[in-house]
């Protein structure tokens, strides 16, 4: 078999394996916020996994500020999906100035304090609310059970 056919099929296979995870997606929706048209704040999917969507800094000038708010409303998607922030895998950081990239990680890190997901920083050019500095969105685990 050809290495293009190959990687097909076995992405044929993914595509197939992942399509009941799909039709299971709950929407995760905590107290306080809500969804729009357009944004879910989470979606529990399959049982297994919570996707929180971005959470933003809120209005805070402060880049620690504004990493706190967002930590704290992920915080509070995993919570209303019954998973807590000890089981977060995955998160991607989206700032706005490399600058703020220590100052960011100071407060990240009273999050998880030991054993942090997976992360990636990127620098982006601007985020969707003019006076935002941070964005954060993460991924994570439900319990065993």
């Amino acid at each position: 078999m050809r290495a293009n056919a190959k990687f097909v099929l076995v992405v044929g296979l993914m595509v197939a394996a992942a399509s009941p995870a799909v039709a299971q997606r709950t929407p995760v929706i905590p107290e306080g916020q809500r969804a729009s048209a357009t944004l879910t704040p989470g979606i529990k999917a399959a049982g297994e996994l919570v996707f929180a969507s971005g959470q933003l800094g809120g209005r805070d000038s402060t880049i620690e500020g504004q990493t706190r708010v967002a930590l704290e409303s992920t915080k509070k998607v995993f919570e209303a999906a019954g998973t807590t922030m000890a089981n977060a895998v995955k998160c991607t950081v989206y700032l706005t100035d490399v600058k703020d990239f220590s100052a960011m990680n100071s407060v990240y890190s009273t999050f998880w304090p030991t054993s942090p997901p997976a992360r990636t920083t990127v620098v982006v050019a601007a985020l969707v609310t003019p006076t935002a500095k941070v964005e954060i969105t993460c991924v994570a685990a439900m319990p065993a059970k």
